[in-house]
């Protein structure tokens, strides 16, 4: 078989610049992101019963019970749901065909702590496929699908996950994953950088072992730089959150989707000339903003970003302080990755019936804690919808207690997260094989010509032909005729 070309042996990952004027370091490494978790999706509640997962005893087909789930009896359903994504997530379904002739991640001994959604099991199975064992754990106690995990448990992955965890079963499922007789995990794949600060809590001698960690949301990557920073980062990390892959489509299209699903499954509000106060310009932003605007909303925007709140401008939005239009918005959305963006003061001022939900992936964005006091009533209206009532008889509808609405109170978009997932594989794929002494102990950005490798192979799905340069434009560009055709900054 044809084997895949990586970047080439000399090619280093592209350091990302480290001003410290580039991001926040502020969040705490130490934080939990149970901060920040999530699907909809699923057959079951976890409330189907009163008994912890922890205390049942439970086995797959092969006699096996290293897993932890909610009921392995769902295993057929959830290997449906992984059918079902399979089919959109071609490009991912066609690296794992292409290479796992070769095995490229033989030997690779992988732990990951992600959403354990169906399309996030296509991405573990075809991880199994090239050659790796995992052992997988939910990076959101509200986003695993029950009969997903079951599936993957019925398929020999060591799963340990359920809808509905404590934060206590958060902690005691990661452990569980890295602390194993036995078992030596040599590879990290995370998703908010809870599994990397338990191990480095925990367990800092298995670093030792470690070859790298891929980690790709903006939550886990702040605490990567924090690491790097403190020069306590001892293994090589990849930034998959600053590729372009996950940027400019994950984050902005999914959302762009996501966002309106959440919002109807939850709450079958009408959109049409509602006033919508989005917190944030990035790409998020970006995608939930131009969904809203689409449906009719008014949409405002609040930015500490000069650039960022000029493309809001640019875009036709209003940019304002929150403050200025709290009391009349119909819907506050935060998607900042920052903390106490929307504060008690707000919500004591929002009025009657105000939506309030976060896209981001911690729940630090809204002060939920503030709202557990007496004076207030909290009235469970829908599953993931509380009403918080307000002695005078205001309520304001808060989503997933403030934690990631798409995740929590939806689902995503298959095809775009076939190319996060299948970026996150080459990732693997790349720091798992690279010579000792490529990467420092460092953070990186996938190269372009990565990047670009991921976007060819979804462009088949519309059947889209790329045009190519001749040898004459290619020199009159300054460009190999096969790519990168981006700078690396871009």
């Amino acid at each position: 078989p044809q084997q895949i070309q990586f970047a080439d042996d000399m090619q280093e990952f592209t350091k990302f610049p480290t001003k410290t004027g580039r991001r926040s370091l502020s969040r705490s490494i130490s934080q939990s992101s149970t901060d920040s978790y999530s699907s909809a999706a699923s057959y079951t509640d976890s409330s189907d019963d009163e008994v912890s997962p922890r205390e049942k005893q439970q086995t797959n087909s092969k006699g096996s019970s290293n897993f932890c789930v909610k009921n392995i009896k769902q295993a057929e359903f959830g290997r449906r749901e992984i059918e079902i994504a399979e089919q959109d997530m071609s490009a991912l379904i066609s690296l794992r065909k292409r290479a796992q002739g070769e095995k490229p991640l033989a030997g690779a001994k992988i732990v990951g702590c992600t959403h354990i959604t169906a399309q996030t099991a296509v991405l573990i199975e075809t991880l199994c496929a090239l050659g790796a064992q995992c052992r997988w754990s939910a990076c959101n106690i509200y986003s695993t699908q029950n009969e997903v995990a079951a599936a993957l448990a019925e398929a020999g992955v060591a799963v340990f996950a359920w809808k509905g965890e404590s934060e206590d079963d958060f902690w005691w499922c990661i452990d569980r994953c890295v602390n194993v007789d036995g078992w030596q995990a040599n590879m990290i794949l995370d998703d908010g950088g809870d599994l990397t600060h338990w191990v480095y809590k925990k367990y800092p001698s298995v670093f030792k072992k470690i070859r790298g960690i891929v980690e790709e949301s903006v939550t886990g990557v702040h605490r990567l730089y924090q690491l790097s920073k403190a020069g306590k980062l001892c293994v090589p990390a990849m930034n998959v959150n600053d590729s372009v892959t996950k940027q400019k489509f994950d984050n902005l299209y999914c959302c762009r989707e996501s966002i309106l699903d959440g919002l109807k499954r939850t709450t079958d509000v009408m959109f049409g000339g509602k006033q919508v106060v989005v917190c944030g310009y990035g790409e998020v932003g970006k995608g939930c903003c131009a969904a809203l605007k689409a449906l009719g909303a008014i949409v405002y925007v609040t930015e500490i970003d000069p650039i960022c709140a000029l493309q809001a401008c640019m875009d036709g939005f209003r940019v304002v302080k929150l403050s200025e239009v709290i009391r009349q918005v119909d819907v506050v959305i935060t998607c900042t990755g920052n903390k106490n963006v929307v504060t008690r003061e707000h919500l004591d001022r929002m009025k009657n019936s105000c939506i309030v939900c976060n896209m981001g992936h911690s729940n630090t964005e809204i002060d939920v804690t503030s709202l557990r006091t007496p004076e207030l009533t909290w009235e469970r209206v829908r599953s993931q919808v509380d009403h918080v009532i307000w002695p005078d008889g205001k309520r304001v509808v808060l989503l997933a207690e403030g934690r990631l609405l798409n995740l929590s109170c939806s689902t995503v978009p298959t095809f775009v997260l076939s190319i996060t997932a299948t970026t996150q594989a080459l990732a693997l794929i790349e720091l798992y094989n690279a010579p000792e002494g490529r990467y420092k102990q460092d953070v990186y950005l996938l190269p372009k010509k990565m990047d670009e490798y991921v976007a060819s192979l979804h462009l088949p799905t519309f059947d889209a032909h790329l045009t190519e340069l001749t040898d004459d434009q290619a020199k009159y560009l300054g460009l190999n005729k096969n790519g990168p055709f981006k700078p690396n900054y871009y």
